[in-house]
This record gives structure tokens, sequence and C-alpha cells, in this order.
């Protein structure tokens, strides 16, 4: 299994280090490597990794600051010298973190988290310009921040000019259109029920017949959707019902 990679880090000797233990892997391809998050982002737009090894605390931007720029957030494994931000990684739902000077030993370990997680996500084909159900969307609102996976998603609502996200318990606002959100979901997976939602056809537990043609959607976190008229018809024969 090839290993597309790249690094966004500050620090020259950081970087140098983390390439002579990439040396060691032949499945790793370093595709490039970046000193500052605008740099990164434009890299990993270019490239499309599978793999991040990111900085958490760089200058100017820090490392949670490029995952918000990101449509797609690669497998992300953070590089920190201070143990209170690889604690605080775990928060953010990172594949690992390594404490700087990296030791050889936990490299390899991480490594090995990273062959794992890809061999899952290729259990699923991924549409061309479209999330697949494994891909990762970064949400961060407030001071709290996530790493969701598109599957884990229910459902979809506008909320003025930006979108709510509902996972779990959680409700957090992601700083982009619904219309935006609607363009890279998987089709096969989410509905457009009205104006206002999408809904992740999975999490659904019933539907109910509503006034006027209209149906009603119960979720399973409890949450219930309404679904347009003209949409009720669609999801209709898209469900055989």
């Amino acid at each position: 299994m090839k290993i597309k990679a790249v690094i966004v880090e500050d620090s020259r000797l950081a970087r140098n280090e983390l390439k002579e233990l990439i040396k060691k892997y032949s499945e790793i391809e370093l595709l490039g490597e970046a000193e500052n998050v605008d740099l990164g982002v434009e890299l990993i737009q270019k490239e499309n990794p599978d793999l991040l090894f990111l900085d958490i605390n760089m200058p100017e931007k820090d490392g949670f600051e490029l995952l918000e720029m990101l449509d797609e957030v690669p497998i992300t494994v953070f590089t920190t010298a201070y143990d209170e931000y690889a604690i605080k990684s775990f928060e953010y739902n990172a594949l690992d973190y390594l404490l700087k000077p990296v030791n050889e030993k936990r490299f390899a370990m991480a490594l090995d988290k990273v062959r794992d997680k890809l061999q899952t996500n290729q259990e699923e084909t991924k549409p061309a310009k479209k999330l697949a159900m494994q891909s990762q969307i970064f949400i961060k609102d407030g001071e709290s921040c996530w790493l969701v996976k598109i599957g884990d998603i229910s459902h979809f609502e506008i909320v003025g000019n930006y979108t709510r996200v509902f996972f779990e318990d959680k409700k957090p606002l992601l700083y982009k259109s619904l219309n935006q959100v609607e363009e890279k979901l998987p089709d096969q997976s989410f509905f457009r029920a009205n104006r206002q939602q999408i809904v992740n056809t999975n999490f659904i537990v019933n539907v109910l017949p509503w006034f006027n043609g209209k149906l009603k959607l119960q979720m399973e976190n409890g949450e219930e959707v309404e679904v347009s008229r003209r949409q009720s018809y669609i999801f209709k024969d898209r469900m055989s019902l």
C-alpha cells in the first residue's frame, strides 16, 4: 500500500527529522513540505495526500486553523513539542500525535494506525469531486473542534448564512452555506428534505405521512424533519414507498 504524505511544520529541524524517519519506509511517498499554514493548505489542495504530519503550534496560524481551511481532511498525525497540546489533540479526533523529538518506535506505532485507517477507507470508493461516507470534515465552533466522518452526520440545517451539523449529541455550526455542503455530499445517502435541511437517510427511523402530501422523517436522535411537498414525491420514488 502506497501512502502519499505531506509535512506542515515551521521548524526545518523537525521537518528534517520527520523526513529521515519517513525514508525508512518505502511505502511512504513524501509529496512535499510546507513551513506555514497558508503554504500547507496550498500543498494539500494540490497534492491531495493520504497522510498529513501537522505541527500544532506555528506562528500566525496554528495547525487547527489549517484543518478548518480544508474541505476534506487527510488522515492527520499531529506533531508537537508540548504535552498539553498532545493531550488536547485527542479532543480533535486526530489519528495520533507525536511528541518532538520524535521517537522511532513511536513513529512506527503511528504508521500502523495510518495503515489500518487507510485499509478501512479503501473499502468504500470515493466518488469524483464528492466526499465519501468515510471522508472527514473539520468543524470549529467557538473553542470546540471536531474531525467528523461524513457517515456519522445525521443531518444538516441552515442557520442564517451557515450550516448546523448534527452528529452524536453535538450541534456545532459549520461556516459554509448549505448549498456548499450539498455539493460535496455523497448522493446515495444524503437527501435534500426541504430548503433548510439535508438528511442522512441511514439515520431515518420512521417515515410518517404529513399534511398536504408531505412527509415527516423521524431521526435516530429524536429530531423530526418535514419533507417539502415536492421533495416528498422524489423521496417516495427514491425509497420505493
